[in-house]
């Protein structure tokens, strides 16, 4: 007896020592501090206010109904938000799967054949040797207990997607939402260069009639007339090319909003837009982790991952399941299935331990590892990349605002330069070149001026975006997943 015991211990050993091992592995990467990130200087001159994150309605502060109806109706209509939202359930169905997989499963089937049983395995009172029916009824059940919390470590996994897939749906209509707002500033702009092309058609036109006065007077000559019309074709073209500019405007606007192009003529002149004034917030770099979708949706992934490697090392360890079934089984004709004799049953718990799967496991985890490390460098490089864009866009907001003021002074200047040289071409004691030089420095500094007023309000939308955008982290945003009391 002592010598089966101990044969059986051996074999055990033997066994254990065989079994796949985790050893070894483990994930590299790690989650960036955002103190971290040293930003003091580059955001020393920001305005600082506690209340600076924009409002979930920021663009109502751009002062433009149509704006505000435009993406309204993109937010109901765009297409693209049903994609991000089919993602988010299927997320949330996935979860509901993994959950499942902790609870117990009970079945129950029955089923009517014609089997024949072979004389050597049956005595003839079964019927062995020709064909009989066969009637059977059965209830099973069958429970993997979760021992060292894989199964729940899983579900919390996907339970981290699924969040993440929901913030992300929240953030595509932040996306859409700032989208929607640029393609209606440069609709503003396609306006702007077109009421610039058209002042300058004018301008050579009234160049050119007058030049032909000239030269009937025998002031001026045929070079002159010449780039008088040179001058009237180039602002024409110029002014083609202004339309097309509305034209594209409106196009992407309808497509931004899910519709055809004919939805885009509608859409009236955009009203003169103020750019919103933004502070930024003290703890910047701290800040930024609730308020940007992008990046709560990325934390969200990190944890899931760590569950995930989590769930992949209770595969190394034992399994015990616990397993049942009964019913009723009948053989041959005339014989009730429901009768006591005919039932069955059994009962039992049964254990598994993984010795040699030919690498599966360490594979399987191996993966997990490397999930997690690339979820964690997709996080540090979206914090990276939100506080760069945040301090990049807010200098260019105060730039821009001193490029305006400054070019304001030269398209004030140019204009008084054209009229003055226009009033001295009338009166002829100017030239042809020096009216023309004149006109095209008034041409250039519009074009500017029109531009950078784009450019302002563009900009200040990209900071609004680079803020979160008006994101709020709900209650249930918090880092770690959910818990629950279900076993």
């Amino acid at each position: 007896m002592r010598l089966h015991l101990l044969a059986a211990a051996t074999a055990l050993t033997l066994a254990l020592a065989g079994c796949a091992s985790s050893g070894g592995l483990h994930p590299d990467g790690t989650p960036m501090d955002p103190s971290s990130l040293k930003a003091e200087r580059s955001l020393a001159k920001l305005q600082v206010s506690p209340a600076a994150w924009p409002q979930a309605d920021w663009w109502t502060g751009l002062g433009d109904a149509q704006l505000n109806a435009l993406i309204a109706e993109a937010l109901r209509d765009n297409p693209s938000l049903a994609v991000a939202d089919a993602r988010a359930r299927q997320a949330q169905a996935e979860a509901g799967i993994a959950n499942a997989a902790r609870s117990p499963t009970l079945n129950v089937g029955a089923a009517v054949d014609a089997t024949r049983l072979p004389g050597t395995a049956f005595p003839p009172s079964f019927g062995a040797g020709h064909y009989a029916p066969a009637d059977y009824l059965y209830a099973s059940f069958k429970w993997d207990l979760d021992l060292w919390g894989g199964k729940r470590a899983a579900w919390e996994a996907s339970l981290g997607q699924a969040r993440a897939a929901e913030i992300e749906a929240r953030a595509a209509r932040i996306e859409l939402s700032g989208n929607v707002a640029r393609a209606y500033v440069q609709l503003g702009y396609a306006y702007a260069q077109q009421d610039v092309a058209k002042a300058e058609l004018a301008r050579s036109q009234e160049a050119g009639t007058l030049t032909h006065q000239r030269v009937d007077a025998g002031i001026d000559n045929q070079l002159q007339l010449k780039q008088t019309d040179s001058e009237v074709a180039s602002a024409e073209g110029q002014q083609a090319v202004a339309d097309r500019a509305v034209d594209a405007a409106r196009s992407a606007l309808s497509m931004l909003l899910g519709k055809g192009p004919d939805r885009g003529l509608d859409i009236a002149r955009p009203q003169l837009m103020q750019p919103s004034l933004l502070t930024v917030p003290a703890n910047l770099p701290v800040d930024l982790l609730g308020h940007r979708a992008d990046l709560v949706a990325a934390r969200w992934r990190v944890e899931a991952a760590n569950k995930n490697i989590k769930a992949a090392k209770t595969e190394f360890l034992p399994n015990i399941s616990l397993s049942a079934l009964t019913g009723f089984l009948a053989v041959g004709k005339g014989v009730n299935p429901l009768q006591m004799p005919a039932r069955f049953y059994s009962v039992g718990p049964s254990i598994s331990l993984p010795i040699f799967d030919g690498g599966r496991l360490r594979a399987n985890l191996n993966g997990s590892d490397a999930q997690y490390d690339l979820a964690v460098a997709q996080y540090n490089q979206t914090l990276v990349g939100a506080l760069n864009e945040v301090s990049d866009d807010y200098d260019a907001v105060n730039s821009v605002q001193l490029q305006i003021e400054a070019e304001q002074r030269a398209l004030n200047a140019a204009n008084d330069a054209w009229k003055l040289a226009e009033l001295r071409y009338k009166a002829g004691i100017g030239s042809y070149l020096e009216a023309l030089s004149a006109r095209q420095q008034l041409l250039v500094a519009e074009q500017r001026m029109a531009a950078l007023s784009a450019q302002q309000t563009d900009l200040s939308v990209q900071l609004i975006q680079a803020l979160g955008g008006g994101y709020r982290p709900q209650a249930d945003a918090e880092l770690s997943p959910p818990t629950s009391n279900r076993s």
